[in-house]
């Protein structure tokens, strides 16, 4: 009996930390070797995990909750890895280039202005880490920490954070838990609940960087977006709001209906300017009534890859990889490099707390902070 046990504990193991080998040989996957992610940072434990509902798989590490690789099939099949990543843990600890790939971005996403907020009187000051402002949380966020894996399934892991009182300037102990799955529907389903002892802000988000055709696999300016949303948030030069909303009508951020993301994105506009292209918040044309939604598409004609973006927030960052110059690889081998990725981050508006008018991100200790993302992919 202790022999059976034993088969059976170290069986398991390797289905969580490593990887799925019957759907690697079958699909002919090139996934990442689990020993590439072996270590322990600041004293805890990091793996990598393969998730899979048989026709996508996705590899998931437990540093920053990052998603590694998420592998797809285009309309003849062919399987490509549509995520920016990279090949190790060391990668991500140490590596000098794009700093949120494949993580969840917080305990604010997007930008504090001036890395101040006031709450109850009492103002704070978080790190100010991108052209003195905040942004994605500070130095440290949720993305550069480990997190707890409670549970791991064939499809699904369930990771938890408790963000410390203090952690980035933030007030409150807050704790967190995330939890990816693949469903049946090809669904990469992004869930998020948290709770705080002391007043404070969340704004979570998901930060993967899509190419559709594969990560370095070319420009995405001709990938076709559709974004639901009558409005965006217009910044200024330091892509902080000015608290307006800006209508997109006749503008070159309307995407309510399908556009390629290269036909306007060049135009002498200032907020392209600001943004050295589509670098904004868009206010999507939703009730805030906690129910999921498609928001928006995106369309490449080349693999006929698509993805739907569903979620319970009000607004949605579109960022079409413009700091991008090529001099950092991807898990590759290859360069990451100038519009060859596209971020979809399900959200609430920017620099919230200092507007008045925007949707409130404050977090009170008997309420609970939940955000569905949902990215579903197929073909036409």
């Amino acid at each position: 009996m202790k022999k059976i046990m034993m088969i059976l504990a170290v069986a398991a193991l390797m289905v969580g930390c490593g990887g799925n080998n019957k759907a690697e040989q079958e699909q002919g996957l090139n996934l990442i070797k689990a020993e590439n992610f072996d270590g322990e940072v600041d004293g805890k434990k990091v793996g990598l995990y393969t998730l899979t509902n048989g026709t996508i798989t996705m590899q998931v590490t437990n540093f920053g909750g990052r998603v590694v690789s998420l592998w797809t099939p285009d309309r003849d099949g062919n399987m490509a890895d549509i995520v920016l990543g990279y090949e190790s843990l060391d990668r991500y600890v140490n590596n000098a280039g794009e700093r949120f790939l494949g993580a969840p971005v917080g305990r604010v996403a997007n930008r504090i202005g001036a890395g101040k907020f006031t709450l109850d009187g009492k103002e704070y000051n978080t790190p100010l880490n991108n052209n003195g402002q905040t942004l994605h949380g500070g130095l440290k966020g949720i993305d550069m920490v480990v997190w707890d894996v409670k549970y791991v399934a064939d499809n699904a892991i369930t990771l938890h954070l408790l963000s410390e009182d203090g952690s980035d300037g933030f007030p409150g102990n807050l704790d967190i838990e995330m939890t990816y799955t693949l469903t049946e529907d090809n669904e990469f389903e992004v869930t998020y609940h948290a709770k705080t002892d002391k007043k404070t802000i969340v704004n979570l988000s998901h930060h993967s960087f899509f190419n559709l055709k594969g990560e370095a696999g070319g420009t995405i300016t001709d990938h076709v977006l559709t974004i639901n949303a009558d409005n965006v948030t217009p910044t200024d030069a330091n892509l902080i709001p000015t608290g307006e909303l800006m209508p997109v009508e006749g503008t070159p951020f309307d995407f309510r209906e399908p556009h390629v993301i290269g036909e306007r994105i060049d135009v002498e506009h200032e907020q392209l300017i600001n943004g050295k292209g589509y670098d904004l918040n868009w206010v999507l044309a939703r009730e805030d009534n906690g129910q999921v939604e498609t928001v928006a598409t995106l369309y490449d004609p080349t693999t006929g890859r698509c993805m739907d973006v569903a979620t319970d927030q009000v607004a949605l960052q579109f960022y079409s990889g413009n700091f991008f110059d090529g001099t950092t690889n991807g898990k590759y081998g290859k360069p990451l490099s100038f519009r060859e990725s596209v971020a979809l981050e399900t959200q609430k508006h920017p620099d919230a707390i200092n507007h008045d008018n925007f949707p409130s991100i404050v977090l009170n200790p008997d309420e609970v902070y939940t955000h569905v993302c949902i990215y579903k992919f197929y073909t036409k």
